[in-house]
């Protein structure tokens, strides 16, 4: 696990996340979760839904609000909203065994995106699966649910474009900390059985704006 002050400029940031990123660890999980949690932020207002896993049934969820400090700096994501999030885990009794985060890992310009932030700082498996592409180069997968294409960047594969229902936009997930790539995209897939975004992540949204905890069940 890692601490450090938030109250940071950008230049310290992206300082703090070169001198992080190669304490990033990837590995298989070696078992299978029993629980999936999503993170979602909306404005001010952070929020972590828990889900069993592979059932994808409603476990417990928290909701809390962390005035953003930090500037919205494109690379920077997690320096404003992870204070948010880590005030709405903290009122968790137990953390889930793998947590996706709305953001990347790994496919980051330094490697060290939320996923990652986050993983490190908790010392838990978590994933990063994202909307849109940050960095790196990809082929379109093929439009079958399921088909997945490597996304590299400096020569490295560094995550995976992912179709996670047929004929919509794939997603983009990687290595957040202690776990795989291979199975970070199991997951996301097994969590993402009828819409495109995985059903933690779409809970956590769902509580994150209306700021309601039970507002995630699925």
């Amino acid at each position: 696990m890692v601490r450090h002050r938030w109250d940071v400029s950008p230049a310290e940031a992206v300082e703090l996340q070169r001198r992080l990123r190669d304490r990033v660890v990837s590995r298989p999980l070696g078992r299978l979760p029993r629980t999936i949690g999503g993170l979602d932020v909306h404005g001010n207002r952070g929020a972590v839904a828990v889900l069993t896993y592979p059932d994808l049934e409603w476990l417990t969820g928290a909701v809390a609000e962390s005035p953003a400090r930090f500037p919205y700096v494109p690379g920077l994501l997690s320096f404003r909203e992870m204070p948010a999030l880590l005030a709405a885990i903290e009122q968790l009794d137990v953390l889930p065994d793998v947590t996706l985060c709305d953001g990347h890992g790994i496919a980051h310009p330094r490697r060290f995106g939320i996923a990652c932030h986050l993983g490190l700082w908790l010392g838990q498996p978590t994933i990063g699966c994202a909307k849109s592409l940050l960095c790196g180069q990809h082929a379109d997968p093929a439009l079958e649910r399921g088909s997945a294409a490597s996304l590299v960047g400096g020569g490295q594969v560094i995550g995976a474009v992912v179709r996670t229902r047929a004929n919509v936009k794939p997603v983009y997930v990687s290595v957040g900390h202690l776990i795989s790539l291979s199975d970070a995209v199991e997951i996301v897939l097994n969590c993402a059985s009828r819409v495109r975004l995985p059903e933690p992540l779409r809970a956590a949204h769902r509580m994150a704006k209306s700021g309601r905890p039970g507002y995630g069940q699925v």
